[in-house]
């Protein structure tokens, strides 16, 4: 979930359509590092026929590689390359499908001061990958009859500027109308002057809600970390439990996720990476590692590692928590400005990966699925600088999948103008 100012106009948590960044290094594990889990439970027949009506742009069967040492080789060759382009510090990348084996790496250094090697065993920020555990449990809560997707924000949050007529399906797939709290300039004074400080929900909400609506309700799309703020309300208001309790208890623990943490404040788990980047007050590069992620919250608060995330990639894009009809209603993407990129509840599709990515200050990544394939690629790195005004997480999922899926290739271009803010839009 990335950081905003109107001088970047950067994408704070998720899908904003932007980049990726910085320093080179050699992988420090085996392309099997980390084992396949296969205890996960399959993929029910509902939601293979829901992923499968999603597939690709292209008509040409994928044909996933063996992840052998010819293949694990290009891919080495091919961040490496990203890595120097765009001068990213450290890099964690996990790619695997059933039957073609893994593919695990970590590259660069976890810490530019002391040069500790990146390994993929280290916990990362994942920014606005938050975005799709809070759907996942406002969806639970559908399953519940606790909410609707089509109630209005008004009927559980009040003061919200056009509350009466902006359903929670339109907070979750970003088309509220809402202005994006990160890209105001007051917030993005705010957190530069003090990035240690706490934010509360309400101090968030009061960023956006001083700006008009931009459009009304189901319009068009527009990223903005305002809506899963108020997603992160609706979960506790309707279940009683604080947000980050109700994702713990309900999310994490069926997933078997034991290493991804909703923090209450800026606790990052040990060990983990350090995070370098420029959405400074001066502009000048600054180490990230222990700003307060609270002003994310339920857009892009949490933090995880390449274990977990690998799992959640399957569980989000399959529905393995739901009932098949709510997931399908997930999986309704519709277009975006950026061609080939779809945004569903909390999800996108690009070119047929179906995940979501992320990005704060200091860090991004990206989590993927490619149901044709049953195919998982995550991708995290410890820094979130741009290149060339691109997300570095989309150049590196881009370079990845032009090797192993070359008619689904990754790609989250920033639209023309547009740059993502604290919040995301297409990436981040």
């Amino acid at each position: 979930m990335r950081c905003l100012h109107t001088r970047w106009r950067r994408t704070c948590a998720g899908l904003t359509a932007a980049g990726v960044l910085a320093v080179l290094g050699l992988p420090v594990t085996a392309p099997d590092a980390i084992a396949a889990d296969s205890s996960f439970p399959p993929v029910s027949a509902a939601a293979s026929a829901s992923l499968t009506s999603l597939a690709s742009p292209s008509d040409t069967p994928t044909r996933f590689p063996k992840l052998g040492p010819a293949v694990a080789a290009r891919l080495d060759t091919a961040i490496r390359q990203v890595m120097r382009e765009t001068s990213v510090p450290g890099v964690i990348v996990g790619l695997s499908a059933p039957g073609k084996g893994n593919y695990v790496r970590a590259f660069g250094v976890a810490d530019k001061a002391d040069r500790t090697p990146m390994s993929p065993g280290l916990h990362m920020r994942i920014g606005s990958e938050t975005k799709t555990f809070t759907v996942t449990a406002l969806l639970e809560l559908v399953d519940d009859g606790k909410v609707r997707l089509d109630d209005p924000i008004g009927r559980y949050i009040k003061g919200v500027p056009n509350g009466h007529r902006i359903t929670l399906r339109d907070l979750a797939d970003m088309r509220s109308g809402l202005f994006n709290y990160s890209e105001d300039a007051g917030f993005f004074k705010a957190l530069t002057s003090d990035p240690y400080r706490p934010f509360s929900p309400q101090e968030l909400l009061g960023y956006s809600f001083k700006h008009p609506v931009r459009f009304q309700p189901g319009e068009k799309f527009e990223y903005s970390n305002t809506n899963l703020i108020l997603l992160g309300l609706v979960v506790e208001k309707a279940d009683g439990r604080p947000l980050g309790k109700f994702i713990h208890e309900r999310v994490l623990k069926p997933a078997g996720l034991r290493h991804t943490l909703f923090p209450k404040g800026a606790e990052f788990p040990r060990p983990h990476a350090h995070g370098y980047t420029d959405q400074t007050a001066s502009g000048a590069v600054e180490d990230a590692t222990d700003w307060n992620p609270s002003w994310g919250w339920a857009a892009g608060a949490m933090s995880s590692n390449l274990r977990d995330l690998r799992t959640w990639a399957r569980v989000v894009a399959t529905g393995s928590l739901l009932r098949p009809k709510t997931q399908a209603e997930r999986l309704k993407t519709l277009p975006t400005p950026i061609s080939g990129v779809g945004y569903g509840l909390g999800i996108f599709n690009v070119q047929g990966w179906i995940g979501h990515n992320g990005s704060l200050p200091g860090y991004e990544s990206l989590t993927i699925y490619l149901p044709e394939e049953r195919a998982t690629l995550v991708v995290l790195l410890n820094t979130d600088i741009l290149h060339g005004g691109t997300e570095p997480s989309t150049l590196f999922g881009q370079a990845i999948t032009k090797i192993v899926t070359p008619g689904h290739v990754f790609n989250l271009p920033v639209p023309q103008g547009v740059r993502p803010a604290s919040g995301g839009s297409s990436s981040g």
